[in-house]
C-alpha cells in the first residue's frame, strides 16, 4: 500500500460550490476511483488551501496504468473540466501534476 498526499488551492469565490458537488459525487467517479485501486480517500480545506489524501492498494508494478485508466474512466474529463476551473495549481509542482504531490516526513499506524 501506498500513501499519497497532494496539495492545491481552491480559488475562493469557488468555496461553496466545491464543497457541494463533492457531498456525493457522481457514480462513474466513484466507481473510478475505487477500480483503480485508491482508497481512503479524503480532501481538506483550510484558507483556500487544499489537502488531499489517499492511499493505493493496487500492485505498485499497475500504479501507472491504473492511474492512466481512471484518466480515461467514463466522465472524468467532464468532472475535472468543473473542478480543475475551480483550482489554483501551485507553482513549485512537478511537470505533468495538476495537484502538487508531497513528501510524507512521518507516519504512525
Amino acid at each position: 500500500m501506498r500513501r499519497f498526499g497532494q496539495t492545491i488551492r481552491l480559488r475562493p469565490e469557488a468555496t461553496e460550490e466545491y464543497k457541494r458537488i463533492h457531498v456525493k459525487i457522481w457514480p462513474e467517479i466513484e466507481n473510478a476511483i475505487r477500480e483503480a485501486g485508491i482508497r481512503n480517500y479524503s480532501i481538506y480545506l483550510k484558507d483556500s488551501v487544499m489537502f488531499a489524501y489517499f492511499e493505493y492498494i493496487g500492485p505498485d508494478a499497475e500504479f501507472e496504468t491504473r492511474m492512466e485508466a481512471l484518466a480515461r474512466a467514463p466522465r472524468m474529463r467532464e468532472w475535472w473540466d468543473i473542478t480543475e476551473a475551480m483550482q489554483i495549481p501551485l507553482e513549485t509542482r512537478a511537470k505533468g501534476e495538476w495537484w502538487a504531490n508531497m513528501e510524507e516526513v512521518f507516519h504512525q499506524d
